[in-house]
């Protein structure tokens, strides 16, 4: 299995990533063994779980890559992510 997530810092900003292994993933960033979210402590806030790692890879660059893709997304999930 493979997955598509998302996680939130405590300043509202989300990060986007894949893996085959989200509980060892997300252990990673709340530890700052990864360069993009080593400075604050990010949560996983939503994930989606694929059969393929292509289509977890494609889901994770379309939504960085595509404003409406990002947008529906933030929609989707607006009730899980920080009310500011």
């Amino acid at each position: 299995m493979y997955y598509f997530y998302v996680l939130e810092n405590e300043y509202g900003e989300l990060y986007y990533g894949y893996t085959g292994n989200l509980k060892q993933r997300i252990s990673e960033h709340q530890q700052g063994l990864v360069p993009s979210t080593r400075e604050d402590s990010y949560s996983l806030v939503y994930y989606e779980a694929y059969g393929s790692e292509t289509d977890a890879r494609n889901r994770e660059r379309q939504v960085k890559c595509h404003g409406q893709a990002k947008r529906w997304l933030k929609e989707r999930i607006r009730n899980s992510l920080r009310q500011d």
